[in-house]
């Protein structure tokens, strides 16, 4: 791994040209097609990729690399990353590639390993992916036959309008109007489909797919100033924006105000222990079981219920889970972690504090669309506006900051930067599953190496931004310290 070839188990990641080119993806591919091999019933490989300009010509070395090794492909084309993986499944493959870097700057690509469950790999097999990197993989070494699977998108969702947790009877009669931002990635004519099959009015910019992006892709507040001025110029309902792979969705309020990505799960916790909670209610009032407050309202309980998210996710999808007695469960960052989390504990529902939502009812993977129907769906339910639901609940700051990863902020240096910061903040509560969290009732900071991009992460979030920022400037200062 260079400073700008990132090599990890769930994939490889990579300035275009630089690190990352055809026969460096061409290998790894073909490293990946054995591993597929060995553990399919038939050596079959899914492919699919966003909108970047490096996607063709990579797919093409992906090929190439999945002959090598013997393998057959189905080609999505250009896609969501959700609908790549829930393609695997629906075909049964040995795994699948997508070709995308997500949010990562336009001059970067990445390859994406996904096993035959649909889920990125980690641990053990990803290891053995990277091991086979270079060997020999016994096929016919030129492309053949490749199978392409036009209905791939619209599976996709179909599957979607057809969740329990999604209402769509009662987001068609809303008709809202809603702004879309797709940054001219894989998202725009996905995402306007599904809106309009919502009945949704809908009015869209960068909804292009040709890997142009016309301003940093990750939707973070300070990239959404177009999608904020489209939404106070056309009287939308509410601003959608999805990054190039369309797993993740961050929300403008009816106000133009981006209300930050954490949201985008608490609103969809929402959406899905609700629903949950008027079904209960229902079955309650039939049986004569139901618990009543002092209002005389049901209570809803879903104290076995769990919600996964990671270490770095706001502290309003805990409130959001706290409102309907579930249990949140954190793990280290990353899409798998999450996934394999959600599985293992039978969760309700999961994500990321990025803008991902992780919905198993369908599957257990970050998904723009799910997260886009369940949004729509609780405001449908709530008849209230957006700034209205996020005013009703605590509110929070989210402070972040990154440090260059330099020579003396490797592995030892990092060790003792976690020492320095748990010293100077012997109250907290400590969690080391991924780098170091500190943790307080109502605020927290999270230190910790990215695993794509050549960078340390410092987050930090409390009631205040004054106080939040603090955080950051206390936990930077071992880090700047080791840089000196």
């Amino acid at each position: 791994m260079t400073d700008t070839l990132m090599v990890g188990v769930s994939g490889i990641r990579g300035i275009v040209g630089k690190d990352l080119t055809e026969e460096v993806v061409a290998r790894y591919a073909g490293a990946f097609g054995q591993w597929a091999k060995a553990g399919a019933r038939r050596p079959l490989v899914v492919v699919g990729r966003d909108a970047r300009e490096s996607g063709p010509a990579f797919e093409r070395a992906v090929t190439e690399g999945l002959a090598s090794a013997g393998c057959a492909v189905v080609s999505v084309g250009i896609a969501p990353t959700p609908t790549i993986q829930l393609a695997v499944e629906h075909h049964q493959a040995g795994g699948g590639i997508a070709i995308t870097a997500s949010h990562n700057p336009i001059e970067w690509n990445a390859l994406k390993f996904i096993g035959p469950d649909g889920i990125f790999l980690d641990g053990t097999d990803g290891k053995r992916v990277l091991d086979l990197v270079g060997k020999d993989g016994g096929g016919r070494g030129s492309i053949g036959e490749v199978a392409t699977d036009p209905g791939a998108i619209e599976r996709h969702l179909d599957a979607v309008l057809k969740l329990p947790a999604v209402d769509v009877a009662a987001v068609r009669k809303r008709s809202f109007a809603v702004a879309l931002d797709a940054v001219r990635g894989a998202g725009g004519p996905v995402m306007r489909t599904l809106l309009e099959r919502l009945g949704c009015r809908v009015t869209g910019i960068n909804l292009e797919t040709d890997g142009r992006f016309p301003r940093a892709p990750e939707p973070v507040p300070e990239n959404l100033g177009e999608l904020a001025a489209l939404v106070r110029r056309s009287g939308a309902d509410v601003g959608i924006a999805v990054d190039p792979d369309v797993d993740r969705l961050a929300i403008v309020d009816e106000t133009g105000t981006p209300i930050g990505e954490d949201y985008t799960l608490a609103f969809a916790i929402r959406a899905v222990l609700g629903e949950a909670a008027d079904d209960n209610a229902t079955e309650r009032r039939k049986d004569g079981t139901g618990m009543t407050g002092q209002s005389g309202d049901h209570v809803p309980s879903f104290r076995h219920s769990v919600v996964v998210c990671n270490l770095s996710t706001s502290l309003v999808v805990e409130d959001a889970a706290r409102d309907y007695g579930a249990r949140v469960v954190r793990t280290p960052v990353g899409e798998v972690h999450v996934a394999r989390a959600i599985l293992r504990l039978g969760a309700a529902i999961g994500g990321e504090g990025n803008g991902g939502v992780m919905y198993p009812a369908l599957h257990a993977g970050r998904d723009a669309p799910v997260a886009a129907a369940l949004l729509l769906t609780l405001l449908a339910r709530e008849g209230r506006p957006v700034s209205q639901v996020v005013a009703a609940a605590p509110r929070y700051v989210i402070v972040k900051a990154k440090v260059e990863r330099g020579a003396g902020s490797r592995e030892r240096g990092l060790e003792r930067t976690y020492a320095a910061l748990r010293q100077r903040f012997a109250d907290a509560q400590v969690d080391t599953q991924d780098g170091l969290r500190l943790a307080w009732a109502d605020r927290w900071v999270h230190v910790r190496p990215s695993g794509t991009e050549p960078i340390v992460r410092v987050i930090a979030e409390a009631p205040t931004e004054q106080e939040a920022r603090e955080l950051v400037r206390k936990s930077r200062e071992p880090l700047d310290a080791l840089k000196q």
